[in-house]
């Protein structure tokens, strides 16, 4: 045994990894993006009965093994006109689509901790709320010298989801920051 310390395989194959990513019920394509290699590499890895080795020998077994994980990470196709993604640094924490018309809100959260997530313990957010977070995420519509702040960011008025285009929503001392989509 080469690896006393982990019940892991040693390889898998083609057929492995094909019969994994059809349970998943995703395309090649999808698969790759998922484990991280190439459209090529994986035709490749499911055309040959090669030993394949590495970590996606460890991977495959956890998706085998935690297929709702997919879903769980999966990106939901976009519905609405602006979608948002609440980021901490570089870790996606939630992904807001929002139909600005009929102000309605769509939340889907990539993280379990709440203190990461934008609306906290709400799972289905108002545009209210929605309106809460943007204004939680800017400078406070009362705050003094106000004009000068917004002269500075080339804006003509308060408007906190202009202002986050702007600022990306960064906060003084804070690693959360806004990318937004439309």
């Amino acid at each position: 045994m080469n690896n006393p310390n982990f019940a892991i395989q040693k390889y898998v194959t083609g057929s492995d990894i094909k019969r994994v990513r059809k349970t998943l019920r995703l395309t090649q394509k999808k698969f790759a993006e998922l484990v991280g290699v190439s459209k090529a590499t994986m035709e490749r890895w499911e055309t040959k009965e090669d030993k394949i080795t590495g970590p996606v020998v460890l991977l495959l077994k956890i998706l085998e093994d935690h297929p709702e994980y997919v879903t769980k990470i999966q990106i939901p196709d976009k519905k609405y006109g602006l979608r948002m993604w609440y980021m901490h640094e570089q870790e996606i924490c939630t992904l807001i689509d929002v139909d600005e018309l009929r102000k309605r809100v769509r939340i889907k959260n990539y993280t379990d901790n709440i203190m990461f997530q934008a609306f906290g313990n709400l799972k289905e957010p108002t545009y209210e709320d929605y309106e809460v977070f943007l204004e939680s995420r800017c400078f406070p519509k009362s705050r003094d010298k106000m004009k000068l702040i917004l002269k500075d960011l080339d804006l003509p008025f308060y408007d906190p989801l202009m202002i986050i285009q702007k600022t990306e929503g960064r906060m003084a001392e804070d690693h959360f920051w806004i990318q937004i989509e439309r």
